[in-house]
């Protein structure tokens, strides 16, 4: 079955491109709508045979056919389906259809509706194609495309410069990450004569760690990029620029996500270098503490989600870091339930709004957006880690495995939790509770949402609220009395890091006992309960509203407001030297002596040409003289020589 309808799923997306693309000035909005939406959903619904397919009868390789072949190098194209790659198509597929549902009521006025959905339709197809892939040149190819999507769907109100300059900047920042991954490629064909993972993973062992070092950290530096990690992470919060449906998209089920599949794919490079592992759990913790304090002081809605995101990338880099593949697999999953929700409740709330974005502008919506205001409250406590919610065992389980590495992570990791219920209950409290702060005219136009908007967001949030069961710890079930596996995810997921768990449990320790998880998870949900109280008690006891963009910020609270100043950073120390380097260039080089030599042999033909034209003059005793002259001279060279 998986061989016959495989090749389908990433067709159908691209054939609504197709549609929506050559049609996008003359195709009426309902058959844009319906064509963006059915394409993904059949996609979503071959997704779920393949899925059942590949739990009942393994991994398979699908070959298409015979793409490259120069000398040894040999590059087919094919699609590996695996419970990896499964799961992935479940996520992109069934997230991605709930945001173009989402769409076609929140895009509905725009004029470039039709442009839109095919834009949104091409970013599915390649991220298909990039976890479909078999190797690593077609997962570029899938690489590659998601990032030209972006800038597209990022600068999609392009008239605004400064949305234009934001899809510039999310596109320059992402080619360099892309770089690293490149030279990644060629290094793992010129030491394993292959890019395919089914010749490079077997022979990994037989590798000395030098080269996998050099190799992993080369393509850790492309997951930094797509995957906004420190320090290629601007660009994300920049990316607010696009629809908030397309903010959606990049931030939870697709884009962002594609640097953690790539580790998690190369999972057997990573655990033979040690000092990649440490790399990338360090990176992962310092941006998921970074990022949160970055969010602490954010009034734009959207911008608190988007430094959200990049600090829970960090988290799923820190399981990963850790050994952690499944819990940070798992933490993917989750977040695409909970991070879709908040972003498409967040543009609920600015749909009602009239397009505004400040929370200090909101306030008392809960009344007015009843259903908002519930889906929104289930992701906002799936994201805080509060039991039975989602992202309380996806995150328990990256804390866990970070224990075992160091006590000293799992401190720094829970201290990432509080900040995290903190500023998101800061966002909650603050846009639905106490009084309306906006204008009267906003005041008039505040209404819940069409059906095509709240729909998703009720799915998401049922999602939300159950998706963690997938992966109950061991130590909770047997609290109930459970038997036998119940973390289904980790079963299911067990071939693909069988290798690396083989070779994790030869390296290190054993595993927590169920009374010290029982004490982590109590300490960590302690810990995330006070913090919600303390935003309680601040944002609606107190009635607290963040300041004026004029007041006067000192200290910590400064740097945060102000993202500690890093694009300000990044401007004095590349943007502007090169900028003054290019203008000298411009001056000198492009001016002075390559438009000197242009116009120059211009110059010299304009005047020879002027002087040629003098010979011409019309006297026929001239000519004859000319010849007599030539035909001496002709006598004189064959003379002499």
């Amino acid at each position: 079955m998986t061989e016959q309808l495989a090749w389908l799923i990433p067709v159908l997306p691209l054939i609504g491109f197709l549609i929506n693309g050559l049609g996008y000035k003359k195709n009426p909005k309902g058959l844009v709508g319906l064509v963006g939406c059915a394409s993904v959903l059949g996609s979503f619904i071959l997704s779920i045979l393949v899925f059942f397919d590949i739990k009942a009868n393994g991994a398979k390789t699908i070959d298409l056919y015979e793409w490259i072949s120069v000398g040894t190098l040999k590059i087919p194209f094919s699609f590996l389906i695996d419970q990896l790659t499964s799961i992935m198509l479940l996520i992109i597929t069934g997230v991605g259809f709930l945001i173009h549902v989402y769409s076609t009521g929140y895009m509905h006025d725009d004029e470039g509706y039709g442009k839109y959905f095919a834009y949104l339709n091409l970013f599915v197809f390649f991220m298909l194609l990039l976890v479909l892939g078999s190797n690593y040149v077609i997962m570029f190819i899938g690489w590659e495309g998601v990032g030209l999507c972006s800038y597209l769907l990022i600068g999609f109100w392009f008239k605004k410069t400064e949305y234009a300059n934001a899809a510039k900047k999310a596109f320059v920042m992402n080619r360099i990450g892309d770089l690293g991954f490149l030279i990644g490629i060629f290094m793992l064909f010129s030491t394993f004569g292959s890019i395919s993972y089914a010749d490079i993973f077997p022979q990994a062992q037989a590798i000395g760690t030098p080269v996998l070092t050099a190799i992993t950290l080369l393509l850790f530096v492309g997951a930094m990029g797509k995957s906004a990690q420190l320090p290629l992470y601007t660009w994300l919060p920049d990316a607010m620029a696009g629809p908030t449906p397309v903010s959606a998209l990049i931030h939870a089920a697709t884009m962002v996500t594609a640097g953690i599949y790539m580790i998690a794919r190369s999972n057997v490079l990573y655990v033979l270098s040690p000092i990649s592992m440490a790399v990338v759990a360090g990176i992962g913790l310092a941006t998921a503490i970074f990022a949160a304090v970055i969010a602490l002081t954010q009034n734009d809605i959207k911008k608190v989600l988007a430094y959200s995101t990049v600090s829970q990338l960090g988290y799923m880099f820190l399981g990963l870091g850790v050994g952690a593949f499944t819990g940070a697999f798992f933490h993917v999953m989750t977040h695409a339930f909970f991070k879709a929700l908040l972003f498409l409740g967040a543009g609920s709330v600015i749909h009602a709004m009239g397009g505004e974005q400040d929370m200090r502008q909101m306030g008392g919506l809960k009344k007015h957006l009843p259903i908002t205001w519930f889906t929104m409250l289930m992701g906002t406590l799936a994201i805080a880690g509060i039991p039975p919610f989602s992202g309380f065992f996806s995150k328990d389980e990256i804390l866990a495995h970070a224990f075992e590495v160091s006590p000293t992570i799992w401190v720094i990791g829970v201290l990432g939790a509080l900040l995290t219920a903190f500023y998101m209950f800061r966002m909650f409290f603050l846009t639905f509770n106490g009084k309306f702060r906006g204008t009267e005219a906003q005041h008039h136009h505040l209404h819940e949402s069409p059906v095509s908007m709240t729909f998703p967001l009720i799915v998401l949030a049922i999602l939300s609220v159950v998706g963690g069961f997938v992966g109950v710890p061991e130590a909770i079930a047997h609290l109930f009395g459970g038997h036998g596996e119940s973390h289904l995810l980790n079963e299911f997921l067990s071939p693909v890091f069988s290798q690396s768990t083989t070779i994790l449990n030869a390296a290190h320790h054993g595993h927590l006992s169920h009374e010290t998880e029982y004490a982590l998870m109590g300490a960590s949900v302690l810990g995330v309960l006070i913090s919600i109280f303390y935003a309680y008690t601040v944002y609606v006891r107190k009635e607290t509203v963040p300041a004026a963009e004029t007041a006067r910020r000192v200290g910590l609270e400064k740097a945060s407001y102000n993202k500690f100043y890093i694009d300000e950073i990044y401007n004095a120390v590349f943007t502007r030297p090169l900028d003054n380097l290019s203008q000298l260039f411009y001056r000198i080089l492009d001016k002075s002596i390559i438009d000197g030599i242009v116009n120059g042999f211009g110059q010299l033909t304009q005047w020879s040409a002027d002087k040629f034209r003098r010979i011409q003059n019309g006297y026929i005793g001239s000519y004859m003289f000319m010849m007599v002259v030539g035909i001496i001279l002709i006598l004189v060279f064959n003379f002499l020589f």
